[in-house]
């Protein structure tokens, strides 16, 4: 996506991702709840701490005026909103230590943001980047926020009474480490602890850049779920118009999650068989587009999509088992979605802040027993403006369409009952009942003000 500036955000990929804190500065991370502060001293990872209890963020040695992070941000709890970057000096201001900057790659090497702090004083420590999560994926904000009362100050700001922090104890040099990117990262090498005598700190050696983790595999579908294949998503990336083209897909509905990065207009359409243009999936002049869209996938399958917009842009192809499922609680979001409501009979609670159309289908699947195809769509609504809706929801699965929305909404069930149907009715399987569903958004911290 390119270098950011000071403020400036970007979505990064939901993988494994390693984050490099560069200008000679020692990396630690905070993970901070919706309050904007650490849970507990478990939320704090440094040299004296260096790994979270949860193994979501951990630090990964470094080497040459570099120190690095590994934050697995699929796997960051759920209570975690944000994850603090955080870099401080060992010894001097940020001033003196020359430029420092923050750089996050995915695991093929590749670089998904970076930022330059061009801008540093007499701070001993700063908040290079957070990391906080935006629409169901997670995003990456350059903050560049320094503190000349180091990491003390930083860490009350948030919560933490004390960031441990053991000494290092110089060693010899080690060898030059390669660049990321483009070429592969030399494999992990584990730290070897020096025993010194009580009370001296424990010694933290530096060691050279670890691999980077797998990209871990979507977890499995629920074993109850027999509507539609279960399949790895498929991510692709680029810039402006373009033409996306996936093969090997299972024939029949999946879910195109499209986000871009821009102020121009949008618009993503299916290609038939003669290259032609269906109907439109998404068309907007929203910022930044962000959606979740419903497609099906030809019987050849290959799935072909025309793009049309303007900035960076970040395709994922999602089997329809691996969307949000509606419950009890409320779930936030903008922009269009795709949903399934998988329990018994339910009324859909709906509540959206935005001007223009707010449109809502539904595709009754309980009894639909042809896994290539939909059932015919049912509109539930078409409005233009901010409304409040309850609508009667049948039986699931159900899938709710959300084709038009260009702006903040959230919806959750009432009055859902038990499912009364069982398998030996004959019909199509559901869900178990869903748990608890959030993007890790709260209406008070976004205030239906939209974009963050």
């Amino acid at each position: 996506m390119g270098d950011l500036i000071k403020g400036a955000n970007t979505f990064v990929p939901t993988v494994p991702l390693r984050i490099a804190v560069r200008g000679g500065l020692r990396a630690s991370a905070l993970l901070l709840a919706a309050d904007g502060r650490v849970r507990g001293d478990q939320d704090v990872v440094s040299d004296g701490a260096p790994a979270h209890v949860s193994g979501a963020v951990r630090l990964a040695g470094g080497g040459d005026g570099t120190a690095w992070l590994e934050a697995s941000i699929g796997e960051v709890e759920a209570d975690v909103e944000r994850v603090l970057v955080v870099g401080a000096t060992a010894g001097g201001t940020a001033r003196e230590t020359g430029v420092p900057s923050v750089e996050a790659y995915a695991p093929d090497g590749t670089s998904v943001a970076r930022y330059d702090v061009t801008e540093t004083g007499d701070e001993t420590a700063l908040v290079l980047a957070e990391l906080y999560r935006r629409a169901g994926g997670w995003k990456f904000r350059a903050v560049g926020q320094g503190y000349a009362g180091g990491l003390a100050a930083l860490g009350t700001d948030h919560g933490v009474g004390r960031i441990p922090v053991t000494p290092v104890t110089p060693v010899a040099p080690v060898a030059p480490v390669a660049p990321v990117a483009p070429t592969p990262l030399p494999q992990a090498v584990a730290p070897t602890p020096v025993a010194v005598p009580a009370p001296a700190p424990t010694v933290v050696v530096q060691m050279s850049e670890p691999a980077p983790a797998p990209v871990p595999a979507l977890a499995p579908a629920p074993p109850a779920w027999t509507f539609t294949p279960f399949f790895e998503p498929h991510v692709e990336t680029g810039r402006d118009n373009d033409v996306i083209h996936v093969d090997g897909l299972p024939a029949g509905p999946v879910v195109v999650e499209l986000l871009v990065r821009g102020d121009g207009y949008t618009g993503l359409w299916p290609l038939n068989g003669r290259n032609k243009k269906g109907d439109y999936l998404a068309s907007s002049t929203e910022e930044d587009f962000e959606g979740r869209l419903l497609t099906l996938v030809p019987a050849n399958g290959r799935l072909r999509l025309r793009l049309e917009t303007e900035g960076p842009w970040q395709v994922r192809v999602l089997p329809l088992a691996g969307t949000h499922l509606l419950n009890e609680e409320w779930r936030e979001s903008r922009g269009p979605d795709v949903m399934l409501h998988t329990g018994g009979p339910a009324d859909l609670s709906i509540r959206y802040k935005g001007d223009d159309n707010f449109i809502c289908y539904l595709y009754e699947l309980h009894g639909h027993t042809d896994p290539a195809t939909l059932p015919r769509g049912e509109l539930l609504f078409n409005e233009i403006g901010s409304r409040k809706e309850t609508h009667p929801l049948p039986e699931g699965p159900v899938i709710v369409r959300l084709s038009a929305a260009d702006g903040p909404w959230r919806a959750r069930l009432k009055g859902l009952q038990s499912h009364p149907v069982t398998p030996s009715q004959g019909s199509v399987v559901p869900f178990p009942e869903p748990s608890k569903v959030s993007d890790g958004r709260r209406s008070s911290r976004w205030g239906w003000r939209g974009r963050g």
